[in-house]
């Protein structure tokens, strides 16, 4: 069953979805609406995707909003994914940064956590990182992460996973070192592993400024190529407004920045390339 009855109901869906969370869909993408869109509209005993976009325009719909956007948000991800974002954080920018560090620790955002697999995984290079360099930042790590779904920053909260979401990309070794396990079968990240982290509800498109911090580093990984580009020029401009002058921004592998270069410089890493606030 298509939930369409006519394109206007896609159109006027698809507005709703970039006014509300900044995602683009494009003209070919019905099927996946339908897709995920489909479960919610039963939920709410709705009809089809036209009478779920009135019902969105009501002043009571919040909750409905919310589901909306974390039933099209796509929330799949790695540990330690690609690998050399991590490498960078730990052998260039920790090494570089840490002399600034002596009396603050050192403020890291990860933007759009999702399930908090990214976050987790920051603190755990910071903790390898102050065990090989004892000494070095002695203030610690502190990282901030957001996410605009509900659902997800719950379940990144918790810190517990299933092993099939721990095969992807978590090593035995790390695996024994930063995780205890439970009766059921699930693993829980370690207390002191969570500690480092706060996790809390942002929406990319609304201002920044209840992150009171400036940070030195930004994570802002595989979302960015969700939006259109006057929106990624948008959000990055105002990023840098949260960047320490010299702080760096790490986009995603497959995500660049243009246009911009009044605020952030490219630096080469082989592999790997990340930004320099100016």
């Amino acid at each position: 069953m298509q939930l369409a009855s006519n394109n206007n109901d896609y159109i006027e869906f698809r507005e709703f979805l970039e006014q509300a969370c900044g995602i683009l869909l494009g003209d070919n993408k019905e099927y996946l609406v339908n897709s995920r869109i489909k479960p919610v509209i039963a939920r709410h005993n709705l009809s089809s995707l036209g009478e779920l976009v009135t019902k969105l325009k009501s002043f009571s719909a919040r909750n409905l909003k919310e589901e909306v956007i974390d039933a099209m948000t796509t929330n799949e991800t790695l540990w330690f994914r690609d690998a050399h974002p991590f490498r960078i954080l730990e052998e260039k920018i920790f090494v570089e940064l840490e002399s600034q560090l002596r009396s603050r620790p050192l403020n890291v955002w990860s933007a759009a956590c999702s399930t908090g697999q990214e976050p987790y995984s920051i603190s755990m290079i910071a903790d390898e990182y102050k065990r090989k360099n004892l000494g070095k930042i002695p203030a610690g790590v502190r990282i901030t992460a957001t996410d605009i779904s509900p659902s997800v920053l719950a379940a990144a909260r918790s810190g517990i996973y299933e092993m099939l979401a721990l095969g992807r990309g978590m090593s035995d070794d790390r695996l024994k070192r930063f995780f205890k396990s439970s009766s059921d079968g699930a693993w829980e990240v370690n207390a002191d592993i969570k500690s480092k982290i706060t996790f809390q509800s942002l929406n990319l498109l609304d201002n920044f400024a209840r992150l009171t911090d400036r940070f030195d580093v930004i994570f802002c990984r595989n979302v960015l190529i969700y939006f259109s580009g006057e929106l990624k020029q948008d959000i990055l401009s105002r990023m840098h407004q949260k960047l320490q002058p010299g702080g760096y921004l790490i986009l995603g592998a497959s995500e660049s920045l243009s246009g911009l270069s009044d605020k952030y410089e490219m630096v080469q890493c082989q592999p790997g390339i990340i930004y320099r606030a100016i």
